[in-house]
């Protein structure tokens, strides 16, 4: 509606223009054919002839220069800008030649300049400038208006496009920016809307997600516990069986839960690229919580422990047992001697060790021990995943704490560093 009411208001303005310099120039033409005045010299002429002065004309009122000469072509007065040459350059210019009479006989004649071509050029002229400055009218309204039409509907497609872009790469947190005088005010909220919706639609996805991968990752991982426990507890009984009936029972339950403990580290596998996603609530503890923890995992009394210095500790309980399980673990696996842990207070530390006496590892694997599916030299006919030291790590730097490995002349040591409250 805007457009076609710019189209007609400009055209309306240039014809109006165009017409008022041919009214102007044409009224300006008229005006300078008086006959009237005409008349009125030639009969002034005729009543003072022989008596022609420049006073006779002084209020003429006629505006084009003019000469007047005699029978024998003699000028008898001219006006300063006429120059009478001859009788033939008056006709040939078509000037105005008007007998002048006397006693009803012609003695002269009033010879009136034609400037036809000059007022021509004149009227191109001023019809020229008049278009030109109609022109410029219209050229600066239409740019004005290009202005007004970038500024309320390019700017805002613009801003459009740019937003759907943002949409299309799932880039939901850039808002669509509105002004008070946006053209497309309704649509613009529309769309910003369905912005916000996609994006809490896709956070409700995304933490249904992690909440499917949380549970799983951990009861995957909590699952392993009873199973390492179960296999501890048959290889005892293997030990102490006699009857050839009762180790093949105790066998079975052996391999069986070998199987099972394969299947949940499958399972976790698959969730592991998702551990960052883990929920770990660091709180302040009593430290004597890590004795029960140590007796969790203490299965043939094979774990000689000193008393826990008393202290307030920031943890989280689940996560620590999973870091404390998969070490003493390890211990049974790979060295499969008794485990003496240390403890002690220092620079702001509750300092574990957890000591085997094995046969460690080589030095140069010890950088590569907390790597995810790194696993050493020395674990032939060992089953394993190389996991238990990678999640160990990252569970204690989110509860602030460190863990470092390292050999002595009589085993290996696993140090654990939990912090003070």
């Amino acid at each position: 509606m805007r457009i076609k009411l710019l189209i007609v208001t400009s055209f309306v303005l240039f014809s109006a223009g165009i017409a008022l310099s041919v009214i102007v120039i044409k009224n300006k033409n008229l005006s300078d054919v008086d006959l009237v005045a005409i008349n009125d010299l030639v009969k002034t002429i005729e009543k003072n002839w022989g008596q022609v002065k420049e006073q006779t004309f002084h209020d003429s009122g006629i505006k084009q220069p003019f000469a007047i000469i005699d029978r024998e072509g003699n000028v008898r007065y001219q006006t300063p800008d006429y120059h009478f040459t001859n009788i033939y350059e008056p006709i040939k210019n078509r000037d105005t030649l008007i007998d002048l009479q006397q006693n009803n006989e012609i003695v002269g004649k009033l010879i009136i300049y034609n400037n036809e071509q000059e007022i021509v050029q004149q009227m191109k002229r001023e019809l020229i400038t008049s278009v030109s400055l109609i022109l410029g009218v219209l050229m600066i309204v239409s740019l004005l208006y290009l202005v007004f039409i970038d500024r309320i509907l390019l700017k805002p497609f613009q801003q459009l496009q740019y937003f759907a872009a943002n949409v299309a790469r799932g880039n939901l947190d850039i808002p669509l920016n509105m002004k008070k005088n946006n053209y497309f005010g309704a649509f613009t909220e529309s769309f910003d809307l369905l912005r916000e919706e996609l994006d809490a639609a896709r956070q409700r996805e995304y933490e249904s997600n992690r909440s499917k991968k949380e549970l799983v990752a951990t009861i995957s991982h909590d699952i392993k516990t009873p199973i390492a426990s179960i296999k501890a507890v048959s290889e005892l009984m293997l030990i102490q069986a006699t009857d050839d009936k009762v180790k093949k029972q105790v066998d079975t339950i052996f391999l069986k839960a070998e199987q099972i403990d394969l299947l949940v580290t499958d399972m976790f596998h698959a969730t592991l690229e998702e551990l960052q996603q883990l929920k770990i609530s660091v709180n302040e503890v009593a430290s004597g919580v890590l004795a029960d923890m140590i007796e969790n995992v203490n299965y043939d009394q094979r774990i000689d422990y000193d008393p826990i210095p008393p202290c307030i500790l920031l943890m989280d309980l689940v996560r620590m047992q999973q870091v404390i399980d998969n070490i003493i673990s390890n211990a049974y696996k790979y060295a499969g001697t008794k485990i003496t842990i240390k403890s002690q207070i220092n620079q702001g530390y509750l300092e574990l060790s957890i000591m085997d006496f094995g046969a460690g590892i080589r030095e140069e694997e010890l950088p590569l021990l907390f790597n995810k599916y790194y696993r050493g030299r020395n674990v032939e006919g060992i089953n394993g995943s190389g996991l238990g030291l990678y999640i160990s790590k990252y569970f204690m730097e989110k509860m602030y704490g460190q863990i470092c490995c390292y050999n002595r002349k009589d085993g290996f040591t696993v140090a654990l560093k939990i912090m003070l409250a």
